[in-house]
């Protein structure tokens, strides 16, 4: 048993739904492969595709919950008790995860490490780092690279397959974002805003060059005030944006008011937070930024002359 198991039992004081570690019979599995702890399902299929067949894999939140406001509950069942190797997003997304890593000998590895960062502009959030930075396929590649710099330290043998999943993953992420640059040309320059719910969207925004706005900055705070909604209105209309979208895991109550007050289409839902089920939308987070970037251009360029 690899020496850093045991220091991640004392990691789970609360029972924690860890999927992908059991068998198909429901049994855990024991393969004597390492495990690798991660704290959301788009980490751990990022994670998988890295590693192909050399490690498990184990996401600690269910597919569709909300990560910003996850809140482990004796009704978690433990199906995976033992990690070689823990992984999270960092920048304050998962902080209801910190007082597990702190009681964790497994080595931890923060997965945005190295990008550049920008900043929440707005409400009580303004001035810390925005935490979703998977959702630039640019940023991705980072994380990517940090997953196989880390699955090399835990499984050294394995070095030249990792390099050569993580290198394939990355291709497939520089060709969704060249989609997304490319797709933008048809929308007319000073419609090229992206107005969601969440503040999500920075990062990608970035490297698409669309400017941001949204009702809230982050998900741990739903309820809309009346000046936030307002504010998204007088953007709306003020720049002609053509659609407005909203986050999966959250109400779109509040940007159907703008939708109705500004006559803008709603462009549709995409996904930040959680992959879906095998049979849903986004199953990978490939599918996920491929739905986003899909569902973005569609809304912006429906319009478009």
């Amino acid at each position: 048993m690899p020496k850093n198991r045991r220091g991640v039992a004392a990691l789970l004081p609360v029972t924690l739904v860890l999927a992908g570690c059991t068998a198909a019979n429901g049994e855990e599995a024991d393969d004597g492969l390492p495990v690798v702890l991660t704290t959301f399902t788009v980490l751990a299929d990022m994670t998988e595709n890295v590693a192909g067949e050399h490690v498990r894999v184990a996401s600690i939140t269910k597919v569709g919950a909300e990560i910003h406001g996850y809140e482990p509950t004796p009704r978690d069942v433990a199906q995976a008790s033992e990690a070689d190797l823990i992984i999270d997003n960092g920048l304050g997304l998962e902080a209801w995860f910190a007082q597990f890593v702190e009681s964790s000998d497994a080595p931890h590895v923060v997965a945005s490490e190295g990008v550049e960062l920008i900043d929440i502009s707005a409400d009580a959030y303004a001035g810390r780092p925005n935490p979703h930075a998977w959702m630039s396929p640019a940023n991705a590649a980072v994380y990517v690279d940090n997953i196989a710099a880390a699955l090399t330290d835990l499984s050294p043998d394995h070095a030249e397959d990792f390099a050569a999943n993580a290198d394939a993953y990355k291709a497939e992420l520089a060709a969704i974002e060249a989609e997304l640059v490319d797709g933008l040309a048809a929308v007319p320059p000073a419609q090229r805003a992206l107005v969601t719910c969440e503040g999500a969207f920075s990062y990608l925004a970035r490297d698409a060059g669309l400017e941001e706005r949204y009702i809230w900055p982050v998900n741990a705070e739903q309820q809309a005030t009346p000046q936030q909604i307002a504010d998204a209105i007088e953007f709306v209309e003020d720049n002609d944006v053509p659609a407005v979208f909203c986050e999966s895991t959250v109400s779109d109550r509040a940007m159907m008011q703008v939708v109705e007050a500004t006559g803008a289409t709603f462009g549709g839902v995409l996904y930040v937070d959680s992959l879906s089920d095998a049979d849903g939308p986004v199953p990978t987070y490939l599918d996920l930024i491929r739905h986003d970037v899909a569902t973005i251009l569609d809304g912006l360029t429906a319009g478009a002359p």
